[in-house]
């Protein structure tokens, strides 16, 4: 049953609960991550084989967990026109979004006479990119993971994606998948994905980082491979605030609060409003928009807006803010009278989506901003995918020998200060050298 909290009568415990959102089951998984894990690090393609089998499609094999130059001819062919535009469409705006923060490849300022410093950007050498399934398809997904890694000009790029029970993988996501230039897709999902991707196995290559949002399983095996790879940012279970006061039309509340509600029951959904009258009415409007869902994607969200998500009543705008601050959601819908009003308050989201004419849904399909987010309350220190995810930057810099006499001496002092004699060594004797 959804819920109506008041915030100021909430308990330490509660809010803890609350903020935790089904990171709190995360534990439960990561005694199945490891063993799986080990199981893998152990028996390579064997042990991937293993678990394929297990959790995804029974008939699987080394040689056919890799999706075909014939399957991805065959996901072309079965893909209806309208969702082919549809997804063109979104590749468009993301791509176009994308390719706007690509910095300079170099960057090389005179910062102080014959002084030079910047930076030389290049790609990471190689990217595993999780897009995941359940009972759902995510070209979307697909498209946010790949664009990037296309735009950023990353040389390999492999996908793994959990497949249907025959073992085929959902062929909008094979066509979104050429479109962003990706051809190597691995079907594999969950725990055995990211092994293999970490790991690497006989036929499998490791990556240098993997990325892509996941179930608690997936995020506890991301938790166990930290440190052997770079495992990108906390994307688990979707997480969304909508932001109301008492302007907001209750209806446009009760839909938007749904959108993220239906990913799964450990999804958090949370109205977070100080108008009473608001979130009693959206209570009311929510129960007539379930009624109509499918009866599987209502139970999710019954589930999760019970567990983890409702209705939170705050004493003002600003109290309502701070919440969301200290929540730091993956999605945040701004609904209030004036959004830009408040823009500037708002420190902690993975996206900031202001008005309600910018639905999350537009944001995560074709809005152009990347809807892979930071989720658990990570949107704190992480940021949404992006060009940036995939790109490293080396610190360049020259000196001629006027830039070498103006800072001669400095680094002689503070290098003597801290009493590294070779590094003093270096900068003395080459005066010395030199006369």
């Amino acid at each position: 049953m959804t819920r109506i909290l008041k915030l100021a009568q909430m308990s330490p415990e509660e809010l803890t609960k609350l903020k935790k959102r089904a990171e709190l089951d995360i534990e439960q998984a990561l005694s199945i991550a490891k063993e799986a894990i080990d199981n893998i690090k152990q028996n390579g393609d064997a042990g991937v084989v293993e678990y394929v089998r297990k959790f995804d499609y029974p008939d699987a094999t080394i040689e056919n967990i890799k999706v075909t130059e014939a399957e991805f001819a065959a996901a072309e062919k079965e893909v209806d026109p309208e969702i082919r535009a549809a997804i063109a469409h979104a590749f468009a705006n993301i791509k176009e979004v994308h390719e706007r923060q690509m910095p300079e490849e170099i960057q090389l300022a005179e910062i102080d006479k014959g002084v030079f410093a910047g930076e030389k950007v290049t790609p990471i050498a190689s990217a595993g990119l999780y897009v995941p399934r359940g009972k759902g398809a995510f070209p979307s997904v697909m498209l946010m993971l790949a664009v990037p890694t296309m735009v950023a000009k990353v040389p390999r790029v492999m996908v793994c994606t959990p497949p249907g029970k025959d073992g085929n993988v959902e062929p909008a996501s094979l066509v979104a998948a050429t479109m962003a230039g990706v051809t190597e897709v691995y079907k594999l999902g969950g725990i055995q994905a990211m092994a293999a991707m970490a790991l690497g196995t006989e036929t499998i290559p490791k990556v240098d980082k993997i990325t892509g949002p996941c179930n608690v399983y997936g995020s506890a095996a991301k938790r166990i491979l930290y440190g052997t790879v770079d495992v990108g940012l906390p994307a688990g279970p979707s997480e969304s605030i909508i932001l109301a006061d008492e302007t907001t039309d209750p209806r446009i509340a009760a839909l938007d609060l749904l959108i993220e509600a239906e990913h799964g029951p450990d999804s958090a959904a949370l109205l977070v409003t100080d108008s009473e009258k608001v979130a009693n009415e959206a209570l009311k409007h929510l129960q007539e928009y379930l009624a109509r869902l499918p009866e599987w994607r209502r139970n999710f969200c019954e589930t999760g807006l019970s567990s983890y998500g409702g209705i939170i009543l705050t004493s003002s705008v600003e109290e309502s803010i701070a919440f969301v601050n200290d929540y730091a959601p993956e999605h945040l819908e701004v609904l209030v009278e004036d959004p830009f009003s408040v823009l500037g308050d708002i420190v902690n989201a993975g996206e900031i989506l202001l008005g309600e004419y910018t639905p999350i849904p537009t944001a995560n399909y074709c809005l152009g901003v990347n809807a892979i987010l930071p989720t658990g309350g990570f949107a704190r220190s992480y940021s949404a995918v992006s060009v940036f995810d995939f790109l490293k930057r080396s610190g360049i810099g020259y000196l001629t020998k006027a830039g070498f006499n103006k800072l001669k001496k400095t680094a002689f002092t503070l290098a003597d200060y801290e009493g590294f004699s070779a590094h003093a060594m270096a900068i003395k004797e080459r005066d010395e050298l030199w006369k």
